[in-house]
């Protein structure tokens, strides 16, 4: 299975038009055209995922360059995105904070003076003690 970026297309390219563009250079397993999350609208690229890597390179090959309504395509192998083992964003943002507190906490414990305790065989005495 080679996945297969297909760069520059028109706004108005379908998922059925990029198939059509692919099927004659081997068997197209899956295309998916992205989309603007909030209009909807094609972002003017897509990737096209085919059984037989023979047949991607061969595709890629013989369709790099080519026009498709007036534009030249980019077509190449897709490259794994590079924030794919990367943290969420949550992850790091959670993270950040616990390096915020435990740089307060080691702050405020080094500006505090620990007052030793008094003995404890001797019996307390004094307001609040009894006596």
């Amino acid at each position: 299975m080679k996945n297969i970026f297909v760069g520059n297309l028109d706004f108005a390219a379908t998922e059925s038009s990029i198939r059509a563009l692919f099927e004659p250079h081997g068997n197209v397993e899956r295309v998916n055209l992205v989309t603007d999350r909030d209009t909807g609208r094609s972002r003017g690229f897509a990737f096209v995922e085919m059984a037989d890597s023979a047949e991607a390179d061969r595709a890629i090959a013989a369709l790099n360059g080519t026009e498709l309504n007036g534009r030249a395509l980019n077509i190449n192998e897709a490259r794994p995105s590079p924030t794919a083992d990367a943290p969420s964003a949550a992850v790091r943002v959670a993270a950040a904070a616990q390096r915020r507190r435990r740089r307060w906490w080691t702050a405020a414990a080094s500006r505090t003076t620990l007052v030793k305790s008094r003995d404890r065989s001797r019996p307390r005495s004094g307001a609040g003690f009894g006596r």
